[in-house]
């Protein structure tokens, strides 16, 4: 009787362990996904020439895992992005969305010692035809950040800046 109630016991240990798998491990400790940490803050954003051009503020979410960006521009242009790192293909995603109805995906990661995220979109000049896009955020030794836009209409045979932006921390 007794060895039926163990095996009993053993038995039911077995099936719940089956029903209920292990839990993931919750947030995101490891390097490559601290690599934008370096971006999360209250920011004041200026253009090259020191003309404001707006606020940011980047946050860390789900336990370290994601990065929200809320964007809010001079004149009342606004946008948000989520920026994660997928472990599965060991780069960087941000998909972009504005207040004017405006979409961008990227990708990329860490290159010498800037973020780099790359994209494409559709030309407003060309229909059919795609525009690279290029956008880099470089920590500065200062503790600013400059975030370069670029884009290029011949496929990367040149760039122009759309956006070329100090990032400094608010006080």
């Amino acid at each position: 009787m007794m060895r039926l109630h163990v095996l009993a016991t053993g038995l039911a240990l077995s099936l719940t362990a089956l029903a209920c798998p292990a839990q993931p491990k919750l947030g995101c400790t490891d390097t490559p996904h601290r690599q934008f940490d370096f971006w999360v803050g209250q920011w004041d954003v200026t253009t090259p020439d020191g003309k404001p051009a707006g606020t940011n503020r980047i946050e860390s979410i789900a336990q370290g895992c994601a990065l929200l960006e809320h964007w809010e521009g001079r004149g009342g242009f606004s946008g948000k992005s989520l920026n994660t790192y997928d472990a599965t293909d060991q780069r960087w995603h941000q998909e972009w969305v504005d207040a004017a109805g405006g979409r961008l995906s990227l990708t990329g990661g860490w290159s010498g010692s800037q973020m780099v995220l790359e994209g494409t979109l559709p030309d407003d000049k060309q229909p059919g035809r795609l525009v690279k896009q290029r956008i880099s955020w470089t920590p500065q030794t200062d503790g600013s950040v400059r975030q370069l836009w670029q884009t290029s209409a011949d496929d990367g045979k040149s760039w122009d800046v759309a956006f070329d932006g100090k990032y400094v921390r608010k006080k």
